[in-house]
């Protein structure tokens, strides 16, 4: 399944005919049956072939009926002359502190012919500037001769760049990108093959951290706390796209995530899964295709040597070796799932993988060397040899190293618990995971009218409730909001839920929605509070679903976010201010490698009436580079005037222009309390003003949008930050005139959507604007505010499902203070005749309102 094979089809096409490709397809050698109860791929048969091993089913998946039989790659016809180019390899080497830089370069070069070929080989690398421009940075030409009827690998002597431009992770600085294209030209007959290939200059370093026992890694020099998730693969069915990865990778770069874990039971994915990695700044952590549950585990043991064919194993992690290494976000490669590969297979995987001298990691060195004399083999000539290879995902430097069940937990959490000591006890956890309830309208589009009920919540003996989903829920692997005899219900405090649209979104109170979006903003904060001084850092199991699942996504198969995509965007941004839920004190997280410096905190409570009864800004503060900064407990909890349900409002500023930083937004209760008032808070009715601007690129959308809380603040107190008319979402970042790390947020917001969106819009664009209020007499929060995109329906029947997907929001199920504004983006493509409109829904907007 995972090998390359390529047919010389030369002599039996017709060139002024019609030309029909037949292809026989078998299923898998071992398909394998599913057991009643299910299981963690089914009776593990699937395991004895080197196949992708989720299509026997999973706890979050089920079974695929043909297991997927048939072509599943890309099949295409390429033309070369007499010599073709095969698996360039590309490598930079850096000395005296990335001043110096060297591009290395091996080539394989196939003669088909049967004749000497007298060879020109070219390489050209350009890096692209501002707009069209591109700076040819290196043009060079080299003779050889090729004998007929074989393969020659040549080194292209190394190539000297002096402080290149640096590829860094997300949230870390820019992703420079070079364009590398290789020629070979044929004495008599011309231009034979080309091939190009993006590539970024960075240097990838990977140990054991001494500290926390969690594996560290740097790129560049520089530490990177790993925030990211699991990736299981984009389409159970493998209905793999360009177009479909390209909103995938966009959605995780937007969470502010910096990682994704290829996972052993999936794919290696398609060559485009990478490049959006390179484009976006995601590093990749890649699995061959060995799982503890099919290969060594289970009741009798499955399959303990792992595949049968150990060679072809090999022969295809060697093949998808060479796809994947040029990839530049391609950060680690690992055996194996929860498990290591058989022994004689992870001693050959260890031995093909092992790091060139160049990048064996001196921690506590500064990196010394006089350039590439030569003396060394050139890198470029190993397998890969620039990442490190980790056998097992739970060893070495993961969970507790030494490959026993210590990732986890999957369910449901109190969010006061991450931020607890004792909650996880080791420095990297490579899964941990929860709830991921899709919204209301993807239940509907999905599931016929039997699936729409919501579970029964029986209450036991012992206080704590079981929930009890419908079949169809269960067939589409639920999990549910509680765990009786540990956590209690998480949706119940908000009150009984009546229906569909009362669970899970949309015209009622958006419960489910509200807990997903306080679990994994909790998950994240709770992990970075103790960044390098516990943790190393950590990947949610899981970011997304392969099918229409109910458990661990912030998107569902439709591409539609939940809300905790935008709990995960905020907790995650790389300048943070949060509240510890465990201590009650505000913290402020600088993950950059420059000191945060001449900032203060805003802290403002509101109550439920729109009153703001408590208000501080704290004294100017530094937070060193890569810490978390303890500032101030919040003391309002503790005061006897403190209200049972409140909202905390949290502005991390710039002191010299009050330049928002961070902006963090919580809903609280007093201990023992409960959120039941919040559900006669949704008749309030609070005035909103919406301004949009609309711009049009042919079937492309972008709408700039302003929301404005419009009641006015009871209170005589008034908001230092609100005064300055600056107002911001969670990632309106102004760095100009602070001094970060280089290349790092240099941006302003507009070009950081247009280098997030990759599409800029041409002149000749459609504009319009537009306003619309929504009237209301009452002050207060106007809370959990929720935009959808929508095609304008003609006529109104049974349920249709509208929206109109992927959509890329810079902020989602947001809520504003009285007076306060906040400019969000939204940007979409609408299929051929399409009329969109833009709907806004709240906990205190029970009707959908069409603002555009």
């Amino acid at each position: 399944m995972f090998r390359r094979h390529t047919l010389d089809i030369t002599d039996v096409l017709h060139p002024d005919g019609k030309n029909l490709l037949a292809v026989l397809v078998h299923p898998p050698d071992h398909p394998g049956s599913i057991p009643a109860e299910g299981g963690q791929g089914g009776d593990h048969e699937i395991g004895k072939d080197v196949a992708a091993q989720y299509v026997e089913g999973w706890d979050w998946m089920t079974p695929i009926r043909d297991r997927n039989t048939g072509i599943w790659d890309e099949v295409s016809i390429s033309i070369t002359g007499p010599v073709k180019i095969s698996d360039p390899h590309l490598v930079s080497s850096f000395f005296d502190d990335f001043k110096r830089s060297y591009l290395h370069t091996t080539v394989e070069l196939q003669n088909q012919s049967s004749w000497l070929a007298e060879c020109s080989l070219s390489i050209q690398v350009s890096n692209e500037l501002e707009g069209n421009i591109c700076l040819v940075e290196h043009l060079r030409s080299y003779e050889l001769s090729i004998p007929p009827s074989s393969v020659v690998q040549y080194t292209i002597p190394p190539l000297f760049f002096y402080k290149p431009n640096l590829w860094w992770p997300n949230g870390m600085g820019k992703q420079s990108l070079y364009n590398v294209n290789i020629t070979v030209d044929v004495k008599g007959v011309g231009e034979s093959d080309s091939w190009n290939h993006y590539f970024g200059f960075r240097k990838i370093e990977s140990t054991i951290d001494e500290a926390t026992g969690g594996r560290l890694f740097k790129v560049n020099g520089q530490r990177v706390f790993i925030r990211g998730g699991n990736w299981i693969l984009s389409d159970g069915l493998l209905r793999l796209t360009k177009k479909r990865y390209m909103a995938d990778i966009k959605f995780h770069a937007y969470m502010n995530f910096n990682m994704l874990r290829c996972w052993g039971g999936g794919l290696a994915e398609r060559p485009e899964f990478y490049h959006f990695c390179d484009l976006y700044g995601l590093l990749v952590w890649q699995e061959f295709w060995i799982t503890g549950d099919v290969d060594g585990r289970g009741q009798p043991v499955s399959n303990p040597d792992g595949p049968l064919d150990h060679d072809l194993f090999l022969l295809c992690a060697r093949d998808t070796v060479k796809l994947l290494r040029n990839h530049t976000s391609l950060a680690l490669w690992v055996g194996g799932n929860e498990q290591t590969p058989p022994e004689d297979i992870n001693k050959a995987l260890k031995n093909d993988l092992k790091l060139h001298p160049f990048f064996i990691s001196c921690d506590e060195k500064t990196t010394r060397g006089e350039g590439f004399t030569g003396n060394s083999e050139d890198p470029s000539k190993y397998l890969d040899g620039t990442r490190v290879y980790v056998q097992g995902s739970m060893w070495d430097g993961f969970a507790d190293g030494k490959g026993d069940f210590t990732d986890g937990p999957y369910e449901i959490q109190n969010p006061e618990d991450f931020f607890k000591n004792d909650f996880y006890k080791y420095g990297f956890n490579p899964e941990v995971g929860s709830v991921g309830m899709p919204i209301a309208d993807t239940i509907r589009a999905t599931m016929p009218p039997e699936g729409w009920q919501i579970p029964l919540f029986k209450k036991g003996d012992n206080g704590y409730v079981k929930e009890v989903p419908n079949p169809i829920w269960e067939y589409h692997k639920y999990i549910p909001y509680s765990k009786p005899g540990k956590v209690h219900d998480q949706i119940l405090p908000y009150g009984q839920p009546k229906n569909l649209d009362d669970f899970c979104e949309e015209v009622g109170q958006i419960k489910a929605q509200l807990v997903n979006y306080v679990q994994y903003r909790a998950l994240i904060e709770g992990w970075t509070s103790r960044m390098w001084t516990k943790y190393t850092g950590f990947l949610i199991w899981k970011t997304q679903n392969p099918w229409t699942g109910l458990r661990g996504q912030f998107y569902d198969h439709l591409h539609d976010q939940t809300a905790g995509f935008f709990g995960c965007r905020c907790a995650a941004e790389p300048v943070h201010v949060q509240l510890n839920l465990a201590t009650y004190f505000i913290e402020v997280v600088n993950t950059l490698a420059n000191e945060l410096s001449d900032v203060a905190v805003e802290i403002s409570v509101w109550d439920l009436d729109g009153t703001c009864p408590f208000y501080k800004v704290t004294e100017k503060i530094t937070v060193p580079p890569k810490e978390v900064q303890q500032v101030v407990e919040l003391k309002y909890p503790k005061l006897k005037t403190a209200k049972p349900v409140y909202f905390l409002l949290l502005k991390l500023f710039r002191i010299s222009d009050t330049a928002i930083l961070s902006r963090n937004f919580y809903w609280l209760h007093l201990p023992g309390k409960d959120y039941m008032l919040l559900e006669p808070y949704q008749k309030k009715k609070i005035p909103l003003k919406i301004t949009s601007h609309v711009l049009i690129s042919g079937s492309n959308y972008k709408v700039e949008m302003h929301v404005q809380n419009t009641s006015k603040n009871s209170t005589s107190r008034s908001l230092i930050c609100m005064e300055s008319g600056l107002f911001s979402d969670c990632n309106d970042y102004n760095f100009e005139s602070t001094k970060f790390a280089p290349e790092s947020f240099q941006e302003k917001q507009e070009s950081m959507w247009r280098r997030i969106c990759r599409r800029p819009f041409p002149s000749k664009s459609l504009h319009h604007s537009n306003m619309f209020n929504i009237n209301g007499t009452d002050s207060g929060v106007a809370f959990f505010l929720h935009f959808s995109v929508h095609a304008v329906k003609k006529e109104w029947g049974s349920y249709e499902d509208t929206r109109i997907l992927p959509v890329h929001y810079t902020d989602n199920y947001f809520s504003l203070v009285p007076g306060e504004e906040m400019a969000i983006d939204v940007s979409f493509e609408v299929p051929q005749g399409t009329t969109p409109r833009i709907a806004l829904r709240g906990w205190n907007y029970p009707e959908s309102y069409t603002v555009i």
